[in-house]
């Protein structure tokens, strides 16, 4: 009972006569004594029970919705609730109805009501929400007595299905063809449902909705097809048990490709469903088979998901033959503080079998770490690491790596530093480097364990409170260099064996520069400094001649020794800016040419008093020699330097019109970004052991081509000429009939990319560079063999959807990269091209799922053609099928796969390879 607009608004429903009456309006009570009596006469038939329904904006409460020519877009709540009344009308209980919250609806045609039924029928876009339920179709009838909801498909005006019911409930969300919802059970029967689960799409012919957690499915397909409808391949079952963001247990499961079915069948079948960024699970191998280590299965193992923070992936490799190869590897992440991943591998390689000529075994291994710290976690600190080491031959002999730029890297480098700052006054820096440098042709290996740095920021003693550094003398600072080292030479085969450290070197060295900067004659930029240095070691050595054994014996001499150094320099520069202008009408308008030479004269005077003479042989000839030779810090020098060099770096710019007729301002071109000139002369120089001038050494480069070309270049210019043997004598070179300058080597290298598919950069190859390859694919692609479901072509994401037209684009999109180098030498007259040779790396969309690339080269020097991979992919929607093989030489080989590309269906893959001859 509700009063609006003053009217008594009552709906009354006879329990006895089970007549109902609505839409009775009253006049106030106090202004008929007729509307009293007619009340009084409706409570005595037994309509006790008096039921209001809410209406919002003051409107009518109509239960009856009839059409109109507008849509119906205002959101309407219905609020089923039974008004408190003081009198006791009937001992009947009324049924508590389900709908216990507001329920909103709202539809474009119309929304009816029947009651009579108790129905609630919502046509053409309907849409009802009622607590996390949230559904749209095209006609929703919702049955208030059964606590159900209907929903279907309607027909448009050719009498096509039209508006898919769509069921959300929470994360859950179905798209069948009809559904009924039970709101009190929480059960459901939906009719072809179509949801997504993951990277999981799931069609049912009839779906069972037991509860919120469980589905029962029968007739099922699922795939990570991107169509649903019309998938390029899913698996078939008639049982299905689906647990939403948990897990799909299934019956007998047929895998059907194109709508074919495959003899693949599996009596039952489980997927983990859940939301978490990674789940534990077994990783299938794959079969090969090699003739030198016969069948194998290889990448089998398990994966760890130990947490949010880390993971363990363990990965192992069986040869019939006896080889077997073993990998750790491990990514870890705490945001805000740190990142970083951990490879271990170890390989056991058989060759042939035993008893043959051609039998061989050897052990393998190789060990990289990548750590960064976020600088947020501590601005005053910092910790990274960036290691690769291990066996020298490694990566040319891993069974698992097919990265010929990793096969010809000469070098593993690695290097784990801390760096720590003290905001003292000064402030005071200090950090601890390890460093590994590992020649993989030689098998030496250089290592600092550790590596301390510490200073002190330069203080200036002479400036005053105001803190005006100006002049020679307020401009004169000092600061404090701390350098130690505990340096390690050894080989692989005495990697971290006692040896190792007994021959490791240990020194400290303490250093105080002094320098100061003035203005000479306004334009020209003066300093001066000087280095007082102090060093530490724990080995000398002590120099002499056995007469028994008839040679010099160099004895190591533990302890503590030390020597100190200083020395002095200064040094002259300035700026000369040149405009050379052509005109404002002309193309290029002006070239500006900017030189900053260089005059810097240092001075080191002897320290003869750290030498000592020896006996060289049984004649008794006399020599020197210092007790710090070959120490880690050097030994100071024996004779004087007085030394002047010359150094100027040139830059040329131009200004040209733009060919933008609209654009007013010229646009700069940088023609020349560095040319640069250097050299020295030696006061001291005797002209036979020494010559007074060094070679003249040019460098230079530049950018072409929109910065798409990159051009170096350099040489290198001696003054003085050669005797027959080959050896500089003190006589130009002028003088002996030649040039001004011998030219005795010289350099270019070009490195050119271009491509019609845009400026965007392309993924770079990371993992290539980090095993001492390159990233680019010159050397080709880098193959990781444990995982081959990335594609070889960085430029695209694998999530990119390909326009697909009648006729493929007259514009074939593609890439290429080019690096030419051309060496010339002349040391001794030979005056020939030493090296000459081309690369080149190109790739091309063949068609929209169609990509090609090659990686070649050809060395004109020694006139054959260098390391050629060919590689083609195609993209199968949700499949990827790779080949990729190399011809020619000892890193000969070739590799297919086809497999899945969705990371929960990794193992439906086959991949089949050869190995390579080397």
């Amino acid at each position: 009972m509700i009063i609006f607009d003053k009217k008594l608004y009552v709906s009354l429903t006879c329990q006895k006569t089970s007549h109902n009456f609505t839409k009775i309006a009253f006049k106030p009570l106090h202004t008929n004594l007729f509307n009293i009596v007619l009340l009084s006469f409706f409570l005595t038939l037994g309509c006790g029970n008096l039921y209001s329904q809410e209406i919002k904006n003051k409107k009518k409460p109509l239960p009856t919705v009839k059409q109109t020519d507008k849509p119906k877009t205002a959101v309407t709540d219905i609020t089923p609730a039974p008004i408190a009344d003081t009198i006791k009308l009937d001992t009947v209980k009324t049924k508590k109805n389900a709908l216990d919250a507001v329920t909103k609806y709202k539809a474009k045609d119309y929304a009816k009501y029947d009651r009579k039924n108790k129905t609630l029928t919502l046509y053409n876009e309907a849409e009802l929400y009622y607590k996390d339920v949230e559904l749209k179709s095209g006609i929703i009838v919702l049955n208030l007595e059964k606590d159900e909801v209907y929903a279907g498909r309607i027909r448009d005006s050719a009498g096509v299905l039209i508006q898919y019911p769509n069921f959300k409930q929470g994360p859950s969300e179905v798209q069948p063809d009809s559904i009924r919802f039970n709101f009190k059970t929480k059960k459901a029967l939906i009719y072809n449902s179509r949801t997504e689960q993951g990277e999981f799409k799931i069609k049912a012919a009839i779906t069972k909705k037991e509860n919120d957690s469980v589905y029962f499915l029968k007739g099922a397909r699922f795939t990570t097809a991107k169509d649903i409808d019309n998938p390029e391949y899913y698996f078939r079952t008639n049982k299905v048990k689906f647990v939403p963001n948990k897990k799909v247990v299934v019956g007998t499961t047929q895998m059907v490709i194109a709508d074919v079915p495959t003899p693949l069948v599996l009596p039952f079948a489980f997927f983990p469903m859940t939301k978490e960024k990674s789940v534990s699970g077994i990783i299938v191998p794959s079969y090969n088979d090699s003739n030198t280590r016969g069948f194998s299965l290889q990448n089998m193992g398990y994966y760890f998901a130990l947490s949010d923070n880390y993971d363990l992936t363990v990965l192992a490799d069986y040869y019939t033959n006896g080889s077997y190869a073993m990998r750790f590897e491990s990514a870890y992440a705490t945001r805000y503080k740190y990142r970083g991943n951990l490879n271990i591998r170890f390989e056991n390689l058989i060759n042939s079998e035993r008893g043959y000529p051609d039998y061989s075994k050897e052990n393998i291994y190789n060990i990289q770490w990548s750590h960064s710290k976020d600088s947020k976690s501590n601005p005053n600190s910092s910790f990274s690491a960036s290691v690769n080491m291990g066996s020298s031959k490694y990566f040319k002999r891993s069974i698992n790596q097919a990265n010929v730029g990793s096969n010809l890297n000469n070098t593993l480098n690695s290097s784990i530093s801390y760096n720590r700052t003290f905001n003292t006054i000064p402030q005071a820096r200090f950090s601890l480097t390890a460093t590994h440098s590992q020649n993989t042709q030689t098998e030496q290996i250089q290592m600092t364990l550790p590596t301390l740095q510490a200073s002190v920021d330069r203080v200036y003693p002479f400036v005053g409170k105001d803190g005006v550094k100006k002049g020679f003398i307020k401009n004169i600072n000092l600061q404090y260099n701390l350098s130690g080292k505990n340096n390690i030479t050894t080989t692989d085969s005495l990697f971290f064996k006692p040896q190792m450290f007994r021959d490791a070197q240990i020194g400290m060295q303490h250093s105080i520069p002094i320098s100061t900067n003035f203005k000479v004659f306004k334009y020209f930029s003066a300093g001066a400094s000087t280095n007082y240095q102090e060093t530490w070691v724990t080995k000398t050595i002590d120099k002499n001649y056995d007469p028994d054994k008839g040679q010099i014996v160099n004895t190591t001499v533990n302890g503590f020794d030390a020597f100190r150094t200083y020395n002095f320099s200064t040094n002259l520069g300035t700026t000369i800016y040149g405009t050379f202008n052509f005109g404002s009408d002309k193309r290029i308008q002006s070239i500006r040419h900017v030189m900053r030479p260089t005059v810097t004269y240092s001075y080191t005077p002897s320290f003869d008093q750290y030498y000592n003479n020896y006996t060289v042989d049984a004649t008794g000839r006399i020599s020197t020699y210092s007790r710090f030779d070959g120490g880690i810090f050097g030994a100071p020098g024996k004779s004087n330097s007085n030394i002047v060099s010359f150094a100027l770096s040139n830059t040329f710019e131009a200004k040209v019109r733009d060919r933008d007729s609209t654009k007013t301002e010229p646009k700069k071109i940088m023609l020349l970004n560095n040319l640069n000139f250097s050299t020295s002369y030696n006061f001291n120089a005797d002209g036979k052991e020494s010559l007074a001038w060094q070679p003249v050494l040019v460098s230079g480069g530049t950018q072409l081509f929109d910065n798409k070309m990159n051009v170096n270049f350099g040489a290198t210019l001696d003054p003085y000429a050669i005797d027959n043997g080959g050896a500089r004598i003190n006589t130009y070179n002028i003088d002996n009939g030649g040039s001004l300058f011998r030219m005795t080597s010289a350099n270019v290298t070009l490195n050119y990319s271009f491509s019609n598919k845009g400026t965007g950069k392309e993924e770079e190859n990371k993992q290539s560079e980090r095993n001492g390859g390159r990233k680019d694919d010159l050397f080709g692609t880098n193959t990781d063999l444990n995982d081959s479901r990335n594609s070889q072509f960085a430029n695209k994401k694998d999530d990119e959807d390909d326009v697909i037209t009648e006729f493929f684009k007259a514009k074939i999109p593609w890439d290429m990269t080019m690096a030419y180098s051309l060496t010339y030498s002349n040391v001794n007259r030979e005056n020939k091209i030493t090296g000459n040779s081309i690369m080149i790396s190109a790739n091309m969309d063949i068609t929209p799922k169609w990509k090609g690339g090659v990686s070649t080269g050809y060395d004109f020097v020694q006139k054959g053609v260098t390391f050629t991979q060919f590689r083609f992919e195609r993209d199968l929607l949700s499949w990827r099928m790779a080949f990729n093989w190399s011809p020619l030489g000892v890193n000969s080989n070739w590799n297919f796969f086809i497999g899945i590309k969705s990371g929960m269906l990794s193992d439906i893959k086959w991949n089949k390879r050869s190995t390579s001859n080397r």
